[in-house]
């Protein structure tokens, strides 16, 4: 898979991730607004940049004040009992589905063991979550060096922060965190215009028949997309046909405008593009799929251009609340962002 720099998708295309990844958010990610806030010891490497959302890298040669300059987070060799530990802030609040501890270029100073703890927090004061009641949703778990672990759990909460443990020192290359974040709505406010499928108000990419270039999850990212691989980009097309995605919004609405942002796409943006909805009230995302092609319209193909934010708010099909939708792009390319502005149902 081709990626940008900066491009990293915070859901993955990848075929081998299981499907309880490749259909989640990355909670972890700083473009939605996760923070790492403290960490018990940082000598080699600061935890921030285990929460990076690109891919880890190894630069030979490379040393600091401290040593060997590594990408992740990693401690001194503890010389006393216990063990390191750290707390990052989830860039939203929601559940979580698994986790992908990436120990890359990690070799003889990874940690061996990590177990997660998470809560629900309105402060990010470091000395108030130490004191907060925290539960367990990843028990210590041995690791490998220079290696993935996706590390799925059961877990029923809403959290909106962790704490990471690491017995008793060492290094994480990166900390990706899936779930679906919860989308909050004023119900004092039934005349508000939300961007209902937004990341941060819970919309999420159910499934699409092609992310070659660029991830459909980033269509719903916050502000505008940094560069072409920053998107949602397919294949070049070579049979007939159209490419297309569905998006979960966080919550049924009324779509009162819509806008679709080609940014960066110049010489591959869509022909034309159409949407679909449906109210969606039950099944699997596998059914889902199936019903889509039979939905109806919400807006017929419209044309598109490079570099561009094209608005719609006439032309939009009056089908009530809907809970899904289906974005045809034709025959291919690449869409930057997807904003379906509306209503909250009540």
């Amino acid at each position: 898979m081709s990626q940008s720099p900066l491009g990293a998708p915070i859901i993955s295309p990848a075929a081998d991730l299981p499907a309880w990844a490749r259909q989640s958010i990355n909670l972890a990610d700083p473009r939605i607004g996760a923070q790492a806030i403290f960490a018990s010891d940082e000598f080699f490497a600061p935890l921030e940049r285990m929460l990076n959302p690109e891919p880890a890298v190894f630069v030979p040669g490379k040393y600091d004040a401290n040593g060997k300059w590594m990408d992740g987070w990693e401690t001194r060799r503890k010389r006393t009992t216990g063990y390191d530990w750290s707390l990052i802030k989830l860039g939203r609040r929601g559940s979580i589905r698994g986790f992908d501890v990436d120990t890359s270029h990690f070799t003889g100073n990874y940690a061996p063991a990590i177990s997660i703890e998470a809560t629900d927090s309105t402060s990010d004061d470091a000395d108030t979550l130490a004191a907060a009641q925290w539960t367990t949703v990843l028990e210590s778990t041995s690791l490998k060096g220079n290696s993935h672990h996706l590390l799925e759990i059961a877990s029923s909460g809403t959290w909106s922060h962790l704490r990471i443990n690491i017995y008793p020192d060492g290094g994480v290359a990166r900390l990706r965190v899936y779930g679906q974040p919860v989308g909050i709505f004023d119900a004092g406010q039934p005349e508000k215009i939300y961007d209902l499928a937004a990341v941060e108000n819970g919309g999420r990419a159910v499934a699409w028949n092609d992310a070659h270039f660029g991830a459909a999850a980033n269509l719903i990212l916050p502000g505008r997309g940094i560069n072409m691989g920053d998107g949602w980009e397919t294949r070049r097309r070579r049979e007939p046909g159209n490419d297309w995605c569905i998006l979960q919004l966080g919550t049924p609405g009324i779509i009162e405008r819509i806008e679709v942002d080609t940014a960066h796409f110049k010489g591959n943006f869509p022909d034309r593009f159409s949407l679909q909805a449906a109210l969606m009230t039950g099944g699997t995302d596998q059914s889902i799929i199936t019903q889509s092609m039979f939905w109806p319209s919400l807006i017929g193909e419209q044309k598109l251009s490079m570099d561009a934010i094209h608005s719609f708010s006439e032309g939009i099909g009056a089908l009530g609340p809907v809970s899904h939708v289906r974005l045809n792009i034709i025959p291919d390319g690449g869409v930057s962002r997807l904003r379906l502005w509306g209503k909250v149902a009540r």
